[in-house]
């Protein structure tokens, strides 16, 4: 009886899925599914992503295309680089600031951070003692933050929620009766990015009266809100807006004029 194994006539078994077919450099093809386009060089979708798969396991074979952020944005890249943060400013403020802050900051975390609900006027006398000029009747919650006191002023009947975040780089006005809702940034300050060494600007931010920030918006530096306007929540404010209109969006715009009914 002839012996199968040296019979090249025999049949032979049909390749398994998954199996040493779909190896490289294996001889026998797979049938079927990624492996048929793949093996016989066409066109397909699939085949051509079984190939390159299996060739970026090859070493020496096609590498995948670099990714952002890689190594080719490093020096000597097609782009020379613009920006250089080695010459950035040190101490882009003075003696006298940075002390100040690093006082603020332990007062903050502590005697105004653990402060109780209804303590407004124990807040109020801490942020008046590093200089804010603050209403009698301005409201700042416990979780409220302020980089620098001294350039912050709320007037009357002004709240500002748990969360705000007053980044005030640059001096920040609020007007009375104003309500900036939790989770709001208020940036007064950004980098001159036209020169390579990023100089520091701190431009300030104005709110006017009547006006309502909603959750999470951004109010960005150099900008005014006027008088009874209405920033939707999660807007993006980088441009004046004014009075009396209702804007939303990123970036802001207007949407309509806000509907004043009298009572």
């Amino acid at each position: 009886m002839p012996d199968p194994q040296n019979n090249p006539s025999s049949p032979q078994p049909p390749a398994q899925p998954g199996g040493t077919g779909s190896l490289p450099g294996a001889g026998v093809p797979t049938s079927g599914g990624t492996g048929g386009a793949g093996a016989s060089g066409g066109d397909g979708a699939s085949g051509g992503a079984t190939q390159h798969r299996e060739a970026c396991c090859v070493p020496g074979s096609v590498q995948p295309p670099a990714q952002p952020g890689g190594t080719d944005s490093l020096p000597g890249a097609s782009s020379p680089i613009f920006q250089r943060l080695d010459l950035c400013e040190r101490r882009p403020y003075r003696t006298r600031e940075y002390l100040g802050r690093y006082l603020w900051l332990l007062v903050q975390a502590t005697l105004i951070r653990y402060s109780p609900p209804q303590a407004l006027g124990w807040r109020r006398f801490w942020l008046r003692l590093f200089g804010a000029q603050l209403a009698p009747t301005a409201k700042l919650r416990a979780r409220t933050r302020v980089m620098h006191p001294w350039l912050l002023s709320v007037g009357h009947h002004s709240s500002l929620a748990s969360g705000v975040n007053v980044y005030n780089l640059g001096p920040i006005h609020i007007g009375d009766h104003t309500t900036i809702s939790q989770g709001v940034e208020l940036c007064a300050g950004t980098h001159d990015y036209r020169q390579p060494h990023l100089p520091l600007l701190r431009l300030p931010i104005h709110i006017g009266s009547g006006v309502w920030i909603c959750a999470q918006a951004f109010i960005g530096p150099n900008v005014t809100v006027g008088d009874n306007t209405i920033v939707g929540a999660r807007a993006v404010v980088m441009k004046d807006l004014p009075p009396n209109v209702i804007a939303a969006g990123n970036p802001a715009v207007v949407v309509r004029p806000r509907p004043m009914n009298q009572p």
